[in-house]
């Protein structure tokens, strides 16, 4: 259903292409500002006719809803625009900002509608319901739900969390309107007046969803991790190339839905031809960004493969580690000779959830490493789990 509707407004399919998913994001937004605006006049209609500060409540809320679409479509407008001199990076993260603009305005208006509310439970006033009003409502409701299916249609085809969060919010509008509408079912046949706590529950429901959008939007601007699905992809294919041995270190830096940089370290034979090697990493990085569309910028580890020492010492010190603690590993362990001390050389990776005391951390695995090869001593480096992939 949603894909014919978008069909009408956008011929070509690929989101992959940024114009033609920047089209779904503005398609998206006009036609929340409709039916958002159209839901608000209803409401206010429906709030005049009862009396009902919870029905007035709710039709601001779409109001905010409806302000909060017209900053999302000028956020994809902005987003869309090409890189520049100053923006070397492109303006996908306007996106990002667009979202928290959003916020605020659910924000503030969940904030007014709480201290509305308050007064109305203070000086509680009659309110009045009809058949009219009802079918309004309940028709109001089916409208945000519907609304709901399409954003979270929209977002998950384009990949915007800005959309998903639209979608929560029009589920918490349907929501907010059922009670609405069962406070006032309920006033009218018990007389007993519970608009204004409706009306501070709604609000509590805005400011809730307010504090969501911000966390969603500011996560990304702030350098969140990648996706665990999207890295596992990266890594996969960067194993299926002929004479990748290893990867680890992928840093992924993301300037907005479809704009992604990223570094990641390669580990490659050292008996190989450098020049082959170097060939390899170039198509690599070629291939990543026609089909990802993602920048790849690739560090070369040589490594031994031959040298049964440093093999065993790989082994060895990664399950030593292990029995520290089951999360740790390692990578880039080499070896440096010398007449009376072998030093081993290596990246201990640690998750960011581990609580540890460096200096005491080293000296336990030195003496384990020790024990084991008396004439060998470690250099270690503490490395950080940026992507779930070291």
């Amino acid at each position: 259903m949603f894909n014919k509707l978008f069909s009408i407004f956008i011929k070509d399919n690929n989101v992959e292409c940024e114009e033609v998913r920047s089209k779904y994001g503005k398609v998206s937004n006009v036609l929340g500002i409709a039916f958002n605006v159209l839901l608000c006049a209803l409401k206010i209609l429906v709030g005049i006719l009862t009396a009902s500060v919870a029905v007035i409540a709710d039709a601001l809320n779409n109001l905010a809803d409806a302000s909060s679409n017209i900053v999302g479509f000028i956020g994809f407008k902005l987003a869309e625009r090409p890189a520049d001199e100053e923006h070397p990076y492109g303006h996908g993260r306007y996106e990002y900002i667009a979202g928290l603009t959003v916020a605020f305005f659910i924000m503030v208006i969940g904030f007014e509608l709480l201290v509305s509310g308050v007064e109305k439970i203070i000086t509680p006033t009659a309110v009045d319901v009809t058949v009219v009003s009802a079918v309004i409502l309940a028709v109001s409701i089916l409208i945000k739900l519907f609304m709901c299916a399409m954003y979270k249609y929209a977002g998950k085809k384009i990949n915007s969390n800005a959309l998903v969060a639209s979608s929560i919010d029009s589920r918490n509008d349907a929501i907010s309107t059922l009670a609405v509408l069962g406070s006032l079912i309920i006033t009218k046949y018990t007389s007993v007046i519970i608009d204004g706590y409706v009306g501070v529950l709604i609000a509590a429901f805005i400011l809730i969803g307010g504090v969501k959008v911000v966390k969603d939007m500011i996560t990304p601007l702030l350098g969140q991790a990648p996706d665990r699905e999207y890295v596992e992809n990266v890594k996969n294919k960067l194993l299926s190339y002929e004479g990748v041995l290893g990867v680890h270190d992928l840093i992924v830096h993301d300037y907005g839905p479809v704009r992604k940089l990223a570094s990641v370290h390669l580990e490659m034979s050292c008996e190989e031809d450098v020049f082959k090697s170097h060939e390899m990493i170039d198509a690599i990085e070629r291939e990543f960004s026609e089909q990802m569309n993602l920048h790849l910028v690739i560090h070369y580890d040589p490594i031994s493969v031959n040298d049964e020492l440093t093999n065993e010492l790989k082994e060895f010190i990664s399950n030593a580690v292990l029995t520290i603690n089951s999360e740790f590993s390692i990578h880039d362990l080499r070896i440096v000779r010398g007449i009376d001390v072998n030093i081993v050389l290596f990246d201990l990776v640690i998750p960011f959830n581990v609580k540890f005391n460096e200096k005491e951390l080293k000296a336990n695995i030195n003496a384990i490493i020790k024990e084991k090869y008396p004439s060998f001593t470690s250099n270690i480096t503490i490395d950080r789990n940026y992507s779930a992939c070291n």
